[in-house]
C-alpha cells in the first residue's frame, strides 16, 4: 500500500512537470503565432501588393503559416528540467484548496 502510493507521488510530480513543460511551450507558440501575425500584417500594409505575382507571392506566406503538415512537423521541446519552482507553486495551491 504504502510503495503504491509513493507510485502514484511520483506518477504526479512527473505530470506535473509536464504540465509545466507544455504550458511553457504553449506560451512559446502562443508568442510565435503574434510574431508571425504581426509580420505577416506589417508586410501586407508596406507592400500593398499591385501585380498578381506579388499578390501569390503574400498569399504563399499564409498558406506556409496555415499548412498543416509543417506545423506537424515543428519540434516540441517536452524536456522537465528545472520547473522545481513552479511544482511548488501548484503544490501550495492543491494544499490550499483542501
Amino acid at each position: 500500500m504504502l510503495s503504491r502510493l509513493q507510485e502514484l507521488r511520483k506518477e504526479e510530480e512527473t505530470l506535473l512537470r509536464l504540465k509545466a513543460a507544455l504550458h511553457d511551450q504553449l506560451n512559446r507558440l502562443k508568442v510565435e503565432e503574434l510574431a508571425l501575425q504581426s509580420m505577416i500584417s506589417s508586410r501586407r500594409e508596406d507592400e500593398m501588393p499591385s501585380s498578381p505575382a506579388a499578390q501569390e507571392q503574400s498569399h504563399d506566406v499564409v498558406v506556409h503559416v496555415d499548412n498543416e503538415a509543417s506545423i506537424n512537423q515543428t519540434a516540441l521541446e517536452l524536456s522537465t528540467r528545472s520547473h522545481a519552482p513552479e511544482e511548488e507553486e501548484e503544490e501550495e495551491e492543491e494544499e490550499s484548496d483542501s
